[in-house]
């Protein structure tokens, strides 16, 4: 890892401390997971996401409710797809 790629971990890192424990869990081990694993424009969209509000996070990744912007959807599947399983679901 080169050092512009350590530097931005650590910056994703520091944007998955919310203010709630549940998102820090959940979206703080899909960084250190599954982040590499995604395509280029899912990694932006993760960087996006990650400038949610915290309610609206919880209530997407917990599914009690929808995001406006489907375009998220998938990668909320894949964040929760993670957290059951602790494997990088590819198929989500």
């Amino acid at each position: 890892m080169n050092d512009r790629t350590k530097n931005e971990r650590e910056q994703l890192r520091w944007a998955c401390r919310r203010g709630m424990l549940e998102l820090d869990l959940l979206l703080g081990r899909f960084l250190d997971g599954h982040y590499l694993a995604l395509t280029l424009a899912e990694q932006q969209l993760f960087k996006e996401l990650l400038g949610c509000m915290d309610q609206d996070l919880f209530a997407w990744l917990l599914e009690s409710r929808q995001p406006s912007d489907c375009k998220f959807l998938p990668l909320l599947k894949k964040i929760q797809a993670y957290a059951r399983t602790g494997t990088s679901a590819q198929t989500v």
